[in-house]
């Protein structure tokens, strides 16, 4: 799964709408976490819930709206 569009953002929690690369199956993510763990690790482990994959390798994550250590 990626994130096709951000609908929320508060400080560094967020709302999403999730797009599957296999299948194109959308879903809501109705709670994630900005920073450079969440976008590289767990995004690309959500499995989708039609298909049941993964993202692919070649799976780039975003940057995040701030910086690593910032306070917000």
């Amino acid at each position: 799964m990626r994130i096709k569009t951000i609908l929320t953002q508060n400080r560094r929690d967020f709302t999403a709408t999730m797009e599957c690369e296999h299948c194109g199956e959308e879903e809501h993510l109705p709670c994630g976490y900005d920073d450079h763990f969440y976008h590289s690790q767990v995004i690309p482990n959500i499995l989708c819930g039609r298909c049941g994959k993964k993202a692919p390798d070649s799976y780039r994550a975003l940057q995040t709206k701030y910086k690593e250590g910032e306070v917000v």
